[in-house]
């Protein structure tokens, strides 16, 4: 063999060492993070009290760890997500905005829950076929004075919101279709089984993290406004919020919570469901991730967010 051919394979073989070398060391930080995830989901006492569930974490292009603790859950099996419905519902208003428009006075009212539409209960629709007839039933669509302007978490700001866009007539799929159609999200598990913005989709957690990666990568307008404006949505004399399911000092965004609570909070944009269906994104806009399960008890939402978070330090402290 002549001296440059020899040279020449020599360097080849180098720069594949190399690249070797790179591969295992990416291979082994993500193993090391899915296993420090893994640890705290299958460990942590906030986790194991929840008992089964399905985790995922992931960024702008995919999966990057997930798992099950127990049978119950699983990636593509289709659950009541609740109110991590607003968070899509949130993607889709700003979807529509024109080309360097920012939402509207009115808009930030829905979507800040500062509209007035407090008395909104979702039982009352049970029956309702459109978004209308939802509104309409008994006292979904009074309007509170005294909330108007205060933070007051319900889903009646999205369903007066829907009917403003002239989505009143439409039913389940028919929201469906429109909604999803705008958020590329057609064909997927996510589905509305009930006519309401702020709490009637279905999904698979796998759906819903696709939708999570879509925002994580920048391809829905919701990446820009993560955090915008957020109002104050904790009672207390610090406070002049009406109501708020949440135990902590967190403030309110664009249909999303801001987990900013000066003690206990790291600034990730969540979403939690009343059942336990807690999706999230990391406060610097890099990661998402979720909580997976269906339970009926008043504290479903809060001890799957103590869970979730536990999960998400681990990963971002592997980081």
């Amino acid at each position: 063999m002549r001296p440059t051919l020899r040279l020449s394979a020599l360097i080849a073989t180098l720069l594949l060492l190399n690249a070797c070398k790179l591969s295992a060391a990416e291979a082994g930080k993500t193993a090391s993070s899915d296993s420090a995830a893994a640890r705290v989901a299958q460990t942590d006492p906030q986790c194991q009290a929840i008992d089964d569930f399905y985790w995922e974490i992931g960024n702008g292009e995919g999966v990057l760890a997930s798992g099950r603790i127990g049978d119950d859950y699983a990636a593509d099996e289709t659950i009541d997500i609740a109110s991590a419905s607003k968070f899509i519902w949130g993607a889709y208003v700003l979807e529509n905005l024109k080309a360097g428009e920012k939402p509207s006075d009115e808009q930030l009212s829905y979507l800040e829950m500062k509209s007035g539409y407090s008395e909104f209960n979702p039982l009352f629709c049970l029956l309702s076929k459109s978004v209308d007839s939802c509104l309409d039933a008994r006292s979904n669509s009074k309007r509170s004075s005294s909330a108007i302007g205060r933070f007051s978490y319900g889903g009646g700001h999205d369903q007066r919101m829907a009917a403003s866009m002239g989505l009143g007539r439409k039913n389940a799929a028919e929201l469906t279709s429109t909604v999803m159609g705008t958020l590329g999200l057609s064909g997927l598990d996510i589905a509305y089984k009930r006519p309401q913005p702020a709490g009637g989709v279905e999904a698979s957690p796998a759906a819903y993290g696709k939708f999570l990666s879509k925002i994580v990568a920048g391809d829905l307008r919701i990446h820009d406004y993560l955090g915008y404006q957020p109002v104050c949505a904790f009672e207390g004399a610090s406070c002049n919020a009406v109501f708020s399911p949440v135990k902590e000092r967190w403030h309110y965004s664009l249909n999303h919570w801001v987990e900013d609570d000066p003690d206990t909070g790291d600034g990730a944009f969540s979403s939690p469901g009343l059942m336990g269906f807690y999706p999230w994104i990391s406060a610097d806009r890099s990661t998402y991730g979720l909580v997976a399960r269906k339970k009926f008890s008043k504290s479903a939402y809060w001890d799957s967010v103590q869970c979730g978070r536990r999960i998400r330090a681990a990963w971002m402290e592997s980081h």
